[in-house]
């Protein structure tokens, strides 16, 4: 069973009454992609909450956003007094040489760097965070998963009623490849015939079986038609095995697109080729699936 690269997935959990909110979104991505954003009291575990993703996923863009609700200001930052009362002191200390009079804006020096800092837990309500956060996170893994999952059946079936099309114009080119070499052979005697006859001479039969022969070696397309029937079957098999095949079945789709073209450059038949044209649309529609495929 394939899994889709979309997906969502949500949880939440509580810690002294600051409700932490993980939401991960996940879209396509030829490789795994990570982006990471977290409050800056919780950015400690970022190490931790990137190596649980890639531990779990393999392939798409990840999103992951940390929110905290009903959080205090006093967990949320802290106010360094040290370096405020030392910005104050200083600006006094100019005011006053200056003769300068002026009264210092609090909210303005707040701006200043180093003031307003993150409120960093200690050690033990830092592991108590941890545990939650990551519990959370997997919770909202497991959810997306679940999401990627219903997704991908929905992609296995739409995968599979195409790879069926592919088969029964497969089948309508081999039963009409039979057919072309004997109607080539009726209209080239045929056409010499005519051409010969006002010369009063005979068709010479060794030449001809000569050209049909070279016909038949040149239009025959047994082996593609094998090839691209094999690669129906790998891409089936692949759909029901392996729930992380998207690059695999990228690759079988350029495979079957590639035999399609070699059928096409081969074929003297405007129903062949006209089977050939349903052919390549529907690989096209193969390919562009697959690209949501994990």
């Amino acid at each position: 069973m394939i899994n889709s690269m979309t997906g969502f997935g949500e949880s939440q959990g509580e810690i002294n009454g600051i409700t932490y909110v993980v939401e991960i979104k996940t879209v396509n991505n030829r490789y795994l992609k990570t982006c990471v954003r977290l409050p800056e009291t919780t950015a400690f575990l970022e190490e931790d909450i990137d190596g649980l993703l890639r531990k779990t996923l393999s392939r798409g863009t990840v999103n992951y956003s940390l929110h905290l609700k009903n959080a205090p200001a006093n967990a949320l930052f802290d106010i360094d007094e040290t370096a405020l009362r030392a910005y104050m002191e200083k600006l006094s200390r100019l005011a006053s040489s200056a003769n300068a009079n002026c009264s210092l804006d609090i909210a303005g020096l707040l701006t200043l760097p180093g003031i307003v800092q993150p409120a960093l837990p200690d050690e033990e309500k830092a592991g108590q965070i941890k545990k939650v956060v990551l519990r959370i996170t997997q919770k909202a893994i497991d959810r997306l998963k679940q999401m990627r999952a219903a997704e991908g059946a929905n992609l296995e079936s739409d995968l599979d009623n195409h790879c069926k099309a592919i088969k029964q114009a497969l089948e309508q080119i081999r039963a009409r490849s039979e057919t072309v070499l004997q109607e080539y052979l009726k209209k080239l005697k045929k056409r010499v015939n005519e051409l010969l006859a006002d010369a009063k001479l005979k068709l010479n039969e060794e030449t001809l079986a000569r050209e049909v022969a070279i016909f038949a070696d040149r239009s025959d397309v047994s082996e593609e038609i094998a090839r691209l029937d094999s690669h129906l079957q790998q891409f089936a098999e692949c759909c029901r095995t392996d729930a992380q095949a998207g690059r695999r079945l990228d690759f079988i789709s350029q495979e079957m697109l590639r035999e399609a073209n070699t059928i096409a450059s081969k074929a003297y038949n405007t129903e062949v080729v006209r089977c050939v044209v349903d052919i390549k649309c529907l690989v096209d529609r193969i390919k562009e699936q697959v690209q949501n495929v994990e």
